[in-house]
């Protein structure tokens, strides 16, 4: 039984009856008595199959070309959402386009992708139906196994399995090649940076264009709980280097057909792929387009650490400590935000997603409150509260009243010490900061069965011996220790740096200029996070500027039922979550 183009068994009409002048033929080819078949080659087949399409399809043309007009139909078969669309390669300069001689073709291809000067960059030329072609690609990217298959499909032709009167390019396309994402360029650019991104090209000899095919397998691994977001309860997936596990484990969550990820590519040499997702009927389209337009904008050679240098090149921090926006390694915290009219940054090669826009309250909450019921939740946030602003208000207060007993309140009168050691307080504080910064480097580049040793010297050498010298005071390392704590427990990795830079700043104001310097810091710092903006959103929403509603999101875990609306910040199309009447 003989297959058709795609593959599989052919069973048609004519073959079913044998009184059939098919099978007539079948018989005077093959067919020695009824009920027996002798095989025939592939090769008799295909040429069958091929006049068969061939006439079939020219009947269809023909039928087009009368009901619509030749030249109109051909253009709009020629432009067929994923069918062979190719443009005019004359649009091209002349130094982009693909030469039709696959001679020159290689010779190109030594010159501007390094072909025989890289062992990865290979070309694997083959003739399937007579036609000479070549099968570009890097073997460190491609997926073998897609490949293969590709090969043995093609190796079967013969040289009347190509239609005539039809490029074999578009015939390759059409009827034999079996991939599922295949695209059609005519710039040499575009197709050797297809290439680079891990794609396949397809050249035949005599041909102005190629076909991309789609079959990368980059360097992976599978999804992993995330270092800094972890839960007591919830999933335990967080987002890897690869963009399209990252979407897809999005998609896993939220599977709304309104749900885009726009694709784009940013730096001329990484060409990093950069992915922006949205809901389209809740985004504000404002702020779609403000983050499209300045990821396009961004005219760099490359990005190979990813999202950080993305940051820097569009939201434009300059000398801001404070992180702009927010970083997440959870699925379900990037799905949750989309869900509230965010924008959410996928970069290629990157295990964390950035959040726009976002607040200094955003960064403050974690996903544990939102694992445990609304009282367990409420009380965690405040516990998490009291930690931030213990890491950045506890040590210049505790100094400001050392220094200034007369400021300290009668029932605060455990604060202060009785000894000061040999060093002023203010080189014990700042010491001590120094001190816990080693020790937080030391332990990301410390192998981990060393981690807890080195902890245990570190907590030794400072927390005992210094106290024992004289270099230190007990009320030094205890409330130092508290900040810390209070700087571990901060949800956001760089919020919790930026507060750490502040309680410095504090810290210096409360010795050069007492009291009225500790005030003025603090009021400057304020007014300046009352100014500071994310994607044109205020940071220090819904503080300032004040919203009672968001403000009361932000104190509690309300439940579920009763969370019925979105952020205003965030001007969404469809401000309510639930039907009103619910």
């Amino acid at each position: 039984m003989e297959t058709n183009e795609h593959g599989s068994m052919d069973l048609s009409s004519s073959e079913r009856n044998p009184g059939s002048g098919e099978m007539r033929e079948i018989e005077e080819e093959g067919r020695t008595s009824p009920g027996m078949i002798v095989p025939r080659p592939i090769g008799a087949n295909r040429r069958r199959e091929g006049k068969e399409r061939s006439d079939r399809e020219s009947r269809s043309l023909a039928e087009r070309n009368r009901s619509d007009g030749g030249e109109a139909s051909e253009t709009a078969s020629q432009e067929e959402p994923g069918g062979f669309n190719v443009g005019n390669p004359e649009d091209l300069k002349p130094e982009d386009r693909i030469p039709p001689r696959i001679e020159d073709w290689l010779e190109a291809l030594k010159k501007e992708s390094g072909l025989e000067a890289s062992f990865d960059v290979q070309v694997r030329q083959m003739t399937f139906g007579d036609k000479r072609t070549g099968f570009f690609f890097l073997s460190c990217m491609i997926k073998d196994t897609a490949m293969t298959e590709i090969l043995k499909r093609l190796s079967q032709l013969d040289p009347e399995s190509l239609r005539l009167g039809q490029s074999a390019l578009k015939s390759f396309f059409e009827f034999y090649l079996p991939a599922i994402q295949v695209t059609v360029t005519s710039s040499m650019t575009k197709m050797i940076e297809d290439v680079m991104v891990g794609n396949a090209a397809l050249y035949v000899d005599g041909e102005p264009t190629v076909l991309i095919i789609d079959a990368k397998q980059y360097p992976s691994r599978t999804p992993d709980e995330p270092v800094l977001e972890k839960v007591v309860r919830g999933s335990k997936d967080g987002f890897t280097e690869t963009l399209l596990m990252n979407v897809a484990l999005v998609r896993r969550r939220l599977r709304d057909p309104h749900l885009r990820f726009e694709i784009a590519k940013v730096g001329t040499r990484t060409q990093t792929e950069v992915a922006i997702g949205y809901v389209e009927d809740v985004a504000d389209n404002k702020l779609v387009e403000a983050v499209r337009d300045k990821i396009q904008a961004v005219n760099i050679d490359g990005i190979p650490l990813a999202d950080k240098q993305l940051e820097e090149m569009t939201v434009k921090t300059d000398w801001n400590p404070f992180p702009l926006v927010r970083y997440s390694e959870r699925p379900d915290v990037v799905s949750s935000h989309l869900m509230n009219g965010s924008v959410a940054v996928i970069v290629d090669t990157s295990p964390s997603v950035m959040l726009l826009p976002t607040t200094f309250f955003d960064l403050i909450q974690h996903a544990e409150e939102d694992r445990q019921n609304p009282f367990i939740g409420t009380y965690l946030r405040w516990v998490r509260f009291f930690g931030v602003l213990s890491s950045i208000f506890l040590l210049p207060l505790w100094f400001l009243y050392a220094e200034n007993a007369w400021l300290r309140p009668h029932w605060l009168w455990f604060l202060g010490a009785d000894k000061t050691g040999d060093l002023p307080l203010i080189l014990q504080f700042i010491m001590v900061e120094i001190g816990v910064d080693l020790m937080r480097l030391a332990s990301v580049h410390t192998p981990s069965p060393l981690v807890t040793a080195m902890s245990l010297v570190s907590a030794i050498l400072i927390g005992d011996i210094a106290v024992k010298t004289g270099l230190f005071i007990n009320e030094v390392i205890l409330y130092m220790a508290v900040a810390a704590i209070g700087m571990f427990a901060t949800p956001s990795y760089e919020l919790g740096l930026a507060n750490r830079i502040v309680r410095l700043a504090l810290l210096l104001s409360a010795f050069v200029f007492k009291a009225p310097g500790f005030i003025a810091a603090t009021a400057i710092i304020t007014i300046w996070l009352a100014m500071t903006r994310s994607f044109n959103s205020p940071y220090l929403w819904p503080f300032i500027p004040f919203n009672a509603g968001g403000m009361l999101q932000v104190l509690l875990r309300r439940p579920l039922p009763k969370n019925k609306v979105r952020p205003s910040l965030n001007r969404t199309k469809m401000n309510r979550k639930q039907p009103a009447g619910s």
